[in-house]
C-alpha cells in the first residue's frame, strides 16, 4: 500500500509548527517527541505505521479551532483521531501530519431526558454514552463491538453501527445535531435537540465522512427508554447456507428482532475456549435476540423458534437467566479479541442484501481454498454487515499482500450482489483504491465536489477514502 511522500518542507519547519501549537495548547497538549508519537503511529490496522509530525491533545472546542486556525494557515494536514480504534487505517497519519485527538474531549455536557437527549463531547467513550444515563433507565443504542473504547468522535466518522443496529439503526439513526470545526477554524452547529434539523441534511453528509470535512467537538445523541427485559436464543447449523436462509426467513416473516448475529466455526471455537460461553458444537451459529415486555418476548420467541425449527438446527437454546444472556453476548463482543490470541488477522467489513447471505459464504469458502488462507466469519447478519477475519502469518514475506488481495475479492464480491464496501469500519486506506468498483467517474466526482466545498486546501485526513491519485490531484489544483 502507498502513502503519500511527505511535506521536505514542511518537515523543514518542524519547530516552528511546534511552537505555533505550543503556544495555544497547555502543556500536556502538545507531543513531538518521536518516542512519544509512536503511540499514534497507527490505529487498529496494525499493518500500516507512520509517526507524526506531531499530536496535539486539545480540552475544548476553542483550543481544537485555534490548532486548525494555525494549520490553515501553515498548510499543515491535519488527522482527526477518536480512540484509535478504526480497524480501515482511518487514523493512519503521515509523516508531515499533525494528529488531532479527542480523548480528553470527554464531558457530559447536557442530559435531557423529557426530550431524550444527551449532549456530549465527541472524545467520550460509546459505553460510557449509557452509563451516563443508566441510572435514569436510559440506554444509547448504538454498540460497535469495540464500544468499551471507542469515541462517538469515531462513531460519527465512520457511522458505526453495533449488535443491535438491526432494531435501533446505526449511528446517523441517532445522531441529531454536532458542533464541528472546520479546517480554517470556524466553528458550526449542525443539527440540535430536535428530531429534525431544517435546510439541506448536512448532518447526513457529515456521519461517515471519515474526518474528511471537519473535526466534531460535540454531539447530541438520541436516548431511549431501555426495556423491560430482552432473551437471546443460541440457534446452530449444519452449514452456512442454512443458517443464511434462517435468518432471511425471519426478516421475510416482518419480524424484527433487536439482534441476528452470526458466527461461523473457527470463530464459535475460538469464542467458545476464551469465554466458556456454552456454544453449540455446530459449523453456524446465530445468537437471536427480542425485547419488550415477558409476554411479548415469549410471543416472538415462538415465532422465531418455529422458524429456526424449520431448517432443522442442531441446537436451539433460549436463555434461561441474565447471567447466561450476558455470557452469550460477552463471547460475540469477544470475537475481534479472542481470534488475535491464536492469528494474525485482517477484519474486514463489507455489506450484501440479507438474501444474498447464503451464496456470499459459499464463495468466500471458496475463495478462501483459493487463496489458501483461513477465514472466520463473525457479523450482523440481521442487516446483511459482514465482519471476515481473514487469518495470515504477518512474519512470513508474502503473507500479508495475499490476504489484501484475499480481501479485495471479498469486497468486491459485496459490490457485485448489489451491496457496498463498507458497512460501519469506513474506507480509510484499506478501501480506498476499491472506491472505483463501487463508483463510476460521476459518483466520485460528486463526493470529491463535498471535500472541495468544506476543506479546499484538502487538508485533512490526506491519502484516505479517496484512490491517492484523484487525492494528489485536488491537493495540487487547491494549493
Amino acid at each position: 500500500m502507498q502513502m503519500p511522500q511527505p511535506d521536505a518542507k514542511l518537515l523543514s519547519e518542524r519547530d516552528q509548527i511546534i511552537a505555533r501549537l505550543r503556544a495555544v495548547l497547555p502543556e500536556d497538549g502538545v507531543i513531538w517527541d518521536e518516542a512519544e508519537t509512536r503511540a499514534y503511529e497507527c490505529d487498529a490496522l496494525t499493518a500500516y505505521r507512520c509517526p507524526p509530525l506531531a499530536v496535539v491533545l486539545p480540552r475544548s472546542t476553542h483550543e481544537v479551532s485555534e490548532v486548525l486556525r494555525i494549520c490553515h494557515e501553515l498548510s499543515v494536514p491535519v488527522i482527526p483521531r477518536g480512540s484509535g480504534t478504526s480497524l480501515a487505517g482511518g487514523a493512519l497519519p503521515t509523516a508531515d501530519a499533525v494528529v488531532l485527538g479527542v480523548s480528553r474531549l470527554t464531558e457530559v455536557l447536557e442530559i435531557n431526558t423529557d426530550d431524550r437527549i444527551i449532549r456530549v463531547q465527541s472524545g467520550r467513550t460509546n459505553l460510557s454514552v449509557s452509563g451516563a444515563v443508566e441510572d435514569l433507565d436510559f440506554f444509547y443504542a448504538p454498540d460497535p463491538s469495540s464500544q468499551l473504547a471507542c469515541a462517538i468522535a469515531g462513531n460519527i466518522g465512520m457511522n458505526s453501527g453495533g449488535a443491535h443496529c438491526l432494531k435501533y439503526g446505526v449511528t446517523t439513526n441517532n445522531l441529531l445535531g454536532v458542533t464541528m470545526v472546520m479546517m480554517d477554524g470556524s466553528v458550526v452547529e449542525i443539527g440540535g435537540g430536535h428530531l429534525d434539523s431544517e435546510g439541506l441534511d448536512l448532518l447526513g453528509v457529515i456521519c461517515g465522512s471519515e474526518g474528511q470535512l471537519g473535526v466534531v467537538t460535540e454531539a447530541t445523541l438520541r436516548i431511549l427508554r431501555k426495556p423491560e427485559g430482552a432473551r437471546p436464543v443460541l440457534m446452530g447449523f449444519d452449514s452456512a447456507e442454512i443458517a443464511g436462509a434462517c435468518v432471511a426467513d425471519i426478516i421475510e416473516a416482518g419480524l424484527l428482532p433487536v439482534a441476528i448475529e452470526y458466527m461461523d466455526r473457527p470463530c464459535i471455537r475460538v469464542c467458545e475456549d476464551f469465554t466458556k460461553a456454552g456454544y453449540p458444537d455446530c459449523d453456524a451459529l446465530l445468537i437471536v435476540e427480542v425485547e419488550g415486555s415477558p409476554a411479548e418476548i415469549d410471543a416472538q420467541m415462538a415465532l422465531i423458534k418455529d422458524l429456526a425449527q424449520r431448517h432443522n438446527p442442531v441446537e436451539l437454546r433460549e436463555s434461561g437467566s441474565e447471567a447466561e444472556s450476558a455470557l452469550i453476548w460477552k463471547g460475540r463482543k469477544s470475537a475481534f479479541g479472542a481470534m488475535g490470541r491464536v492469528a494474525d488477522y485482517m477484519c474486514l467489513d463489507g455489506t450484501i442484501p440479507v438474501s444474498e447471505l447464503p451464496y456470499v459464504l459459499r464463495r468466500i469458502g471458496e475463495l478462501s481454498e483459493q487463496y489458501g488462507l483461513g477465514v472466520a466469519n463473525v457479523f450482523h447478519a440481521g442487516d446483511g454487515n459482514l465482519h471476515p477475519l481473514i487469518m495470515f502469518d504477518a512474519n512470513k514475506e508474502g503473507q500479508l499482500e495475499l490476504c489484501e488481495a484475499f480481501g479485495a475479492d471479498i469486497l468486491k464480491l459485496c459490490v457485485e450482489v448489489g451491496g457496498c464496501l463498507t458497512g460501519e469500519h469506513g474506507v480509510g486506506v484499506e478501501k480506498r483504491d476499491l472506491m472505483s468498483d463501487q463508483f463510476n467517474a460521476q459518483d466520485l466526482e460528486a463526493q470529491l465536489t463535498v471535500k472541495d466545498a468544506f476543506d479546499p486546501k484538502w487538508l485533512l485526513n490526506p491519502a484516505k477514502v479517496f484512490p491517492l491519485p484523484v487525492t494528489a490531484s485536488r491537493r495540487e489544483q487547491a494549493q
